[in-house]
């Protein structure tokens, strides 16, 4: 098996060469999972406690996800933040009510933002999750797009990347063994102590999310775990390259093509019509990326950049059910063929009510057509995404 060595596929040119290269793998997607991800966000300004807004909040997120549910919605992700406007410090703990009121959706971390948490904690907390959800727990790691819960719990974002491997390492094994002798730099040893609870299912699954660095896709592919990928603007067949390295890694170190799971992470919105889809959504995608975009220096968001990114070539999955499940199988195909995709959709700053119809069109409109559509291979669809 390659080791770390495999990064200088990283340079640039010889990673345009790999990428070149990737397009004979052939393997086939049979059904696609749906999925919803929220920050549990809630509207700032309000004047209300931010008590009574949460418990508000929280009431509304568990019957958003009991109707995911009932119309046959596969996956539920929260996105751990710990900021003003977000109830979703503690991913763990909301899905572990959801999953006392809930039979079949697998719910999920989205993302647990693993270099600033304990990999012990982590492991007990979704092991506990999958005995209460009777094993449909999973965690999707990553580093974090938000830092705040680096200064929080002590962390220095100086080693950004290097506490995020160091606690994957400790977290997959903490998976794969009850006892761990293990030794670290950022967190103290383990020198055989067991760690329980252990899951209902026999390996706890554990995603990694990654944005657009490369060296993300190549540490997912070397270590055979699946992989999502946010999308939340540009192109989505502009990630095909990266996804190909991704495979590519996986391949060279001794992986199952059919392991080489990839996921989907994007913005969307769903009501009757696509224009009712994108006048609902609007007002609270606006408010939300231009208060992040004053923080970080971006432009000012704009309608027509947002509608620009609803259209067939743009990365957001909003309208009606038919166009939402259209684009899904578009999106799939240009990546090579995936078996999940996930929308952020916006509760809280959106009525409640507009959200729980979304929802219902989720299940019952956009399932029934991607469940049971075959995908292509993915050398059919190379050339088309290059």
């Amino acid at each position: 098996m390659e080791t770390i060595p495999f990064l200088v596929l990283l340079e640039h040119e010889r990673a345009t060469s790999l990428m070149s290269r990737c397009h004979c793998v052939a393997h086939r997607i049979v059904i696609m999972q749906i999925g919803i991800d929220s920050f549990v966000e809630t509207p700032l300004g309000s004047g209300r406690a931010a008590g009574e807004l949460g418990a508000e909040r929280v009431h509304q997120l568990l019957e958003e996800i009991e109707l995911a549910d009932r119309v046959g919605v596969d996956v539920y992700g929260i996105g751990e933040h710990h900021r003003e406007e977000y109830v979703a410090s503690s991913p763990a703990v909301l899905l572990a009510a959801a999953a006392a009121r809930t039979d079949k959706i697998r719910l999920t971390s989205a993302v647990t933002v693993l270099s600033s948490d304990d990999p012990v904690r982590v492991f007990q907390d979704f092991a506990t999750l999958d005995l209460i959800s009777k094993g449909r727990a999973e965690i999707i790691v990553g580093r974090g797009s938000f830092i705040e819960s680096y200064p929080l719990f002590g962390y220095d974002t100086k080693f950004y990347d290097e506490l995020f491997s160091e606690k994957l390492d400790l977290l997959l094994r903490l998976r794969d063994q009850t006892r761990v002798e293990w030794e670290g730099k950022h967190r103290a040893s383990l020198t055989g102590q067991g760690v329980w609870p252990r899951p209902l299912q026999a390996k706890l699954p554990i995603r990694l999310g990654v944005g657009g660095t490369p060296a993300s896709f190549v540490r997912a592919g070397m270590l055979g775990l699946p992989l999502t990928v946010a999308i939340i603007g540009g192109e989505p067949h502009r990630f095909r390259p990266l996804v190909d390295l991704y495979r590519e890694a996986g391949r060279r170190a001794g992986h199952a093509v059919e392991s080489l799971n990839v996921a989907v992470h994007a913005i969307g919105f769903l009501a009757d019509t696509n224009q009712e889809a994108a006048d609902i959504l609007w007002p609270a995608y606006s408010t939300t990326f231009s208060r992040i975009g004053r923080e970080r220096g971006w432009p000012p968001t704009t309608r027509a950049a947002f509608d620009a990114q609803r259209s067939e070539e743009g990365a957001f999955f909003v309208g009606n059910p038919e166009t939402v499940a259209r684009k899904m199988w578009s999106v799939s195909d240009a990546l090579g063929g995936v078996s999940r995709i996930t929308l952020m959709m916006s509760g809280g700053p959106l009525p409640h009510a507009r959200m729980l119809q979304a929802i219902e069109l989720l299940g019952s409109g956009v399932g029934s057509a991607v469940h049971t559509k075959p995908q292509q291979t993915v050398g059919s669809v190379a050339n088309k995404s290059s």
